[in-house]
């Protein structure tokens, strides 16, 4: 066993595991008087996992080729522990106010954020899904963290029934794969003959990981989920999970499958525009902040699938940034409906930010340039993730997605701009109380990086991403 290999690989996946593990055992020694102490440190632990990912950017190989890590995945891979340690970190007021501060809840994020270090890294497909289950079933916990909650409970319970429907899937196409192409090592299974046997694996493969990626049709779990969980739960969700779902959905496709591009493309183009369509009219509909921006999610999950869809050396490196751009955005606006809370506790409808422009001015100003930025118009740095994006769908002759996307994008103007429209000219209602440091910096800063200061990074990101894959 070559240790200096297994280091360069998968040192913050390893600090991860030790980390945690040490975690339990001071919690259940420990117990309520760790409960606080708990968010800070895992937070820490979170961040260096993060150090580490970029001190290790060029990555390795590991244990027997099961385990592969490159500069897009260790970039992947540090932006998703950034940014579960910053959903850490803002959960702490909300869990101390509704008193569910429990050690358990810090320890659930970290080894939810192992499981997305474990199939980042995953050059095999039971890797893989050794990953997807230990991110899944801490995510199905944490769903329902609020056992007191009626709506919490029933948002954990759907989430692990479908869920689970979702794990079979891709075991039964990993199974499928594997029968047909002789082994369950991406390299391999690109070398294999495309038949009908792997078709079926793959679409079974594609139709597990659309689920994780809450992508139309497999969508049906994401309002409910995110209505009902936590709203800290529902700010890691929004942006850590869906980064490493996404990122590994296309180290699939790319590694394994980039072959087989013309047999795949169409369906991601289906589930792609489905996905844009379903998110932008079902949103328009909404009234629960949540509610509305899982639907905002299930379209925004649409555009990254263009990238997707457009190949490997077209749609890797704008896949990432969309996806970067989307997920740091996501901890702002969570950050702020966070923040909204009055004295007979959480609000969450859309009419509660009315006149927030009067009342809290510095938050609606946040808010409304976090909102256009996911909106995509310009020049905030979500128009320049859908633009690497929509680049991507036109060079690679994908005119139709393109239009589509477009026309969706035009229709989700109706509910964000409801948002705006509600904040700044609506009737004054009472100030929220006063948000966390905690989250006011995180809000700020997730403000300031939707400005065109960040598009200074976008040209860094795409050629510190570009070229990393290989088909083997």
């Amino acid at each position: 066993m070559n240790w200096d290999e297994i280091f360069a690989a998968a040192t913050p996946e390893l600090y991860l595991a030790f980390a945690g593990l040490v975690a339990v055992v001071l919690g259940a020694v420990l117990r309520e008087r760790f409960a606080t102490v708990s968010i800070k440190a895992g937070a820490l632990i979170l961040l260096g996992a993060c150090a580490l990912s970029l001190f290790n950017i060029e990555g390795g190989v590991a244990f027997n080729g099961l385990w592969e890590t490159d500069r897009f995945t260790n970039l992947a891979k540090a932006v998703c522990y950034f940014c579960a340690g910053v959903a850490l970190l803002i959960a702490e007021s909300y869990l101390v106010k509704e008193r569910l501060i429990r050690y358990e809840y810090a320890l659930l994020v970290i080894f939810a954020s192992l499981g997305m270090g474990i199939t980042l890294s995953a050059n095999d497909l039971m890797t893989l899904y050794l990953g997807i289950e230990t991110l899944s079933l801490s995510s199905y916990v944490l769903a329902a963290f609020n056992r007191d909650s009626q709506r919490s409970s029933e948002a954990g319970l759907k989430y692990f029934v479908l869920g689970a429907l979702a794990s079979g899937l891709i075991l039964y196409g990993a199974s499928l794969v594997y029968g047909f192409s002789g082994s369950t090592n991406y390299d391999a299974i690109a070398q294999a003959e495309f038949g009908i046997g792997l078709v079926f694996g793959l679409v079974l493969l594609i139709t597990g990981l659309a689920f994780k990626v809450s992508a139309a049709p497999l969508h049906v779990w994401t309002p409910d989920v995110y209505e009902g969980a936590p709203t800290p739960v529902v700010a890691f969700f929004a942006s850590a999970p869906k980064l490493a779902s996404m990122v590994v959905f296309a180290t699939i496709l790319f590694e394994a499958f980039g072959n087989a591009i013309d047999q795949w493309q169409d369906v991601i183009l289906i589930i792609s525009g489905a996905s844009m369509l379903i998110g932008a009219f079902g949103a328009l509909r909404q009234t629960n902040l949540k509610r509305l921006f899982a639907y905002s999610s299930i379209g925004n999950m649409g555009y990254a699938l263009i990238a997707l869809a457009a190949g490997e050396e077209i749609g890797g490196p704008a896949l990432l940034v969309y996806m970067v751009i989307y997920a740091l955005s996501q901890l702002g606006i969570f950050g702020v409906l966070l923040s909204m809370r009055r004295r007979g506790g959480m609000v969450e409808d859309i009419s509660e930010l009315s006149g927030l422009s009067s009342t809290m001015p510095w938050l609606a100003v946040c808010m409304t340039a976090l909102v256009f930025s996911v909106a995509g118009i310009p020049p905030l740095g979500g128009f320049f993730g859908k633009l690497v994006v929509f680049q991507a769908g036109v060079e690679a002759g994908l005119w139709p997605i393109v239009i589509i996307g477009v026309i969706a994008s035009v229709v989700s103007l109706g509910y964000y701009l409801r948002i705006i429209m509600i904040m700044w000219g609506g009737d004054k209602l009472a100030p929220f109380e006063n948000m966390s440091g905690t989250v006011g910096i995180t809000v700020s800063a997730a403000t300031i990086l939707a400005f065109p200061v960040f598009t200074v990074v976008i040209g860094w990101m795409m050629s510190l991403a570009g070229g990393s894959f290989s088909l083997g």
